[in-house]
């Protein structure tokens, strides 16, 4: 299989197996107008498996987003076919609209303009808490 490199862009990688599309989907990047390419279950030696996501455009990308669904995720920079930046995604110490809270009780089922706001709680299992019924989405 060949995928392009990109001249000015941005490549998300290190991305656990099967998150690609979970990550691509919440960035929306099919509203993009430029060519993004998803590779999903490439060999990796660190993780056996890995996605990738090429981005051919340099955007503004939300690491929160990322840091959620991916927390071991890098993106790399690439101006003029070069890498010229390369950051470790980190796990956000809160998240708001990102994820939706599945307790029906909770005050934001109701008032619907009320943001969604989760707070990390267990940063070794990823645990994210509801900041109003202190429901968990793990």
């Amino acid at each position: 299989m060949n995928i392009d490199s990109i001249k000015n862009g941005i490549v998300i990688d290190h991305i656990g197996a099967k998150k690609g599309m979970e990550i691509y989907e919440a960035l929306r990047l099919k509203d993009l107008d430029c060519a993004v390419a998803i590779i999903t279950n490439a060999k990796s030696e660190k993780k056996g498996r890995k996605d990738i996501i090429k981005i051919d455009q340099d955007i503004d990308i939300d690491m929160e987003v990322i840091g959620f669904i991916e927390p071991n995720a890098t993106i790399n920079i690439v101006k003029d076919n070069k890498l010229v930046d390369k950051y470790n995604v980190k796990m956000p110490e809160k998240i708001v609209n990102i994820a939706k809270c599945q307790n029906p009780r909770c005050i934001t089922s109701i008032e619907k303009d009320l943001d969604q706001i989760f707070t990390l709680t267990d940063k070794e299992n990823q645990v994210y808490r509801c900041k109003y019924c202190e429901m968990s989405l793990k």
